[in-house]
């Protein structure tokens, strides 16, 4: 395992990023728990690859999120409905991570729902670069529906209750504490267990950030297990 700065950790990322050979967008998965630093990380690096001439595509999960109404079928709190019922996979897959990938034509959409409406989206499609990267931020990215669709993985972790302590910081405005705390214990923390104890992330990242201390993060490179041509 490696320790460094933060700029340390992003020249590590870039560099097996770049690392990369396919003949088609580098399709990368920032996956990890809410609150644990994944979008942060996911828009760093986006500097980071723009500053040496990439293209870089920056999407996310929550823009594949099913209606609410599916969503919270078991329950709002429901942690096993938050591990089964909150994406739309096929839909992912179809708008842009098939396109993107060695059998595409890399016409592609970012977003097919809109959280804040709880309506779909018709987005018009662009086209990607061959060369372009996509970083693609959100939770369960490496479970058995997603795991072969990503040319690199990047898990990010800290410890559960140092993620409930950033999300009372971010989201307390939203509902207050209690709110938030019940959110966490009842489904996001429950959900992720079920996550690493069915689909075992951990074992098949490309590299795990540990995200804990923000400013001096460690990180760990594993061999790849699987790969995309």
């Amino acid at each position: 395992m490696d320790s460094g700065t933060r700029g340390e950790l992003l020249a590590r990322l870039v560099e097996t990023v770049e690392s990369v050979a396919v003949t088609h967008p580098v399709r990368v998965a920032v996956d990890g728990p809410p609150a644990v630093g994944k979008t942060t990380l996911a828009d760093e690096l986006a500097v980071a690859l723009r500053a040496r001439g990439r293209d870089v595509i920056r999407a996310t999960i929550e823009n594949f999120l099913v209606p609410r109404a599916q969503r919270y079928r078991r329950g709002e709190y429901s942690p096993e409905g938050c591990y089964h019922d909150s994406f739309d996979y096929d839909a992912l897959r179809r708008a842009i991570l098939g396109p993107l990938g060695p059998a595409g034509d890399r016409r592609y959409q970012r977003a097919v729902y809109d959280k804040e409406t709880d309506t779909a989206l018709s987005q018009p499609f662009a086209t990607a670069e061959a060369d372009s990267v996509l970083l693609f931020d959100g939770v369960f990215l490496l479970r058995p529906e997603l795991v072969e669709q990503w040319d690199c993985s990047i898990l990010v972790v800290a410890a559960f209750e140092e993620t409930l302590d950033r999300a009372r910081t971010r989201d307390e405005a939203r509902g207050g504490v209690r709110e938030v705390e019940r959110r966490w214990r009842d489904r996001y923390i429950p959900s992720q267990e079920l996550y690493f104890d069915t689909a075992e992330p951990t074992d098949r990242a490309d590299i795990i950030v540990y995200n804990d201390d923000l400013q001096r993060p460690a990180w760990k490179v594993q061999p790849r297990g699987y790969r995309s041509a």
